[in-house]
């Protein structure tokens, strides 16, 4: 398992890289996700005790008042069932697997949590006043957040909503660029392929996002078309899809419903019956036509009978000066004539005939 121990070597590493060695990390990036059926664990083999690593580590058991949660961790939602059911194997059999952690330099006596989230709020239901942890060296943000979106796709933990934020901040360390700069480069990007223009896809920035998607085997364009969107979409359609209640393409077939109750309607449908895609398009025509008819027949029965009266007396004028007017000598408003009392027949034979 060299692979995984260069990995660990390469996010320790406090030197500044070649361009080379970081498309070799990305590298290994990839390798890690297609040698997910080599290793049951990635964390476990990243710090077990019998690896080769030239990182050096300390097992300590110390209080959970000294270990700072990451703020920036890329995993935000925790379902509430699971993490009771670990609390529990927690609370009969201990914490079976460390936490890494990092010293604090400006906080002495206080580690920053790098791996365990779901452990550290687990044995805190648990009652557990102190933990194992490993102690390693800081790492560098960039490759910590890699690593981190690495770990949680290969054991599949990571919502949709985690993964989009995950990347992006990721993206933003790699770029040393706000979010916004990030998300409004993907739009120009994606922009270029659609126009067939380099303007953007051409410049160093580009370049770099595409590379770094890629080490951590996501698809750029389809990361913009597919996943990008759901930062649009509106907190009640977001909170299932956290929950892990609905698959987020459904979701985003479901955000096309302007209205609020319809769309919450057909989400919980969605949800209780695990309804296709194809269904929720389905009724998504069902209850745009259905809407389309009532808006309809309200805009005609809003009409008064004194407006109704103004229309039909427009109409009669309209004919009186049609028998008056020049008009018919000139063929081309001659004709626009004939195809404006053509759809008026029209209108007025398929009113009749419903």
């Amino acid at each position: 398992m060299g692979r995984f121990n260069k990995l660990l070597a390469a996010l320790q590493t406090e030197s500044e890289q070649t361009e080379s060695e970081l498309v070799e990390l990305e590298s290994l990036s990839t390798e890690v996700l297609e040698l997910a059926e080599e290793s049951t664990d990635l964390q476990t083999e990243l710090l077990k005790p019998e690896s080769q690593s030239p990182i050096s580590s300390d097992r300590l058991v110390i209080s959970r008042d000294q270990i700072i949660r990451d703020p920036h961790q890329v995993r935000k939602y925790f379902d509430p069932d699971k993490l009771a059911g670990l609390a529990q194997t927690i609370a009969e059999e201990g914490v079976l697997e460390d936490l890494a952690v990092y010293q604090l330099t400006d906080r002495p006596g206080y580690y920053q949590l790098v791996f365990g989230e779901r452990r550290y709020r687990a044995s805190g239901l648990a009652g557990l006043t102190e933990v194992p942890v490993r102690v390693i060296a800081q790492p560098n943000q960039k490759k910590l957040l890699k690593l981190q979106l690495i770990e949680n796709k290969h054991h599949e933990d990571l919502n949709p909503i985690e993964e989009v934020e995950g990347v992006l901040a990721l993206l933003s360390a790699e770029l040393e660029q706000p979010v916004e700069f990030v998300i409004t480069l993907l739009r120009q990007m994606d922009n270029d392929v659609r126009r067939s223009s380099h303007n953007v896809m051409g410049q160093s920035d580009a370049e770099a996002v595409v590379r770094s998607l890629e080490g951590l085997n996501i698809k750029w364009r389809s990361f913009v078309l597919n996943q990008l969107p759901l930062l649009k979409l509106s907190e009640d359609i977001l909170e299932p899809i956290r929950q892990g209640k609905i698959e987020y393409t459904k979701a985003l077939t479901i955000a096309r419903l302007s209205d609020v109750n319809q769309r919450q309607h057909l989400l919980q449908e969605a949800m209780v019956q695990n309804l296709s895609i194809r269904s929720i398009r389905e009724r998504i025509k069902q209850i745009t036509a259905s809407n389309a008819s009532k808006a309809a027949s309200r805009t005609a029965s809003s009409l008064s009978k004194p407006e109704i009266t103004t229309y039909v007396k427009r109409l009669g004028t309209l004919s009186t000066q049609l028998k008056q007017t020049p008009v018919w000598q000139d063929l081309q408003k001659w004709e626009r004539l004939e195809k404006l009392l053509l759809e008026l027949e029209e209108i007025v034979s398929s009113d009749k005939n419903s």
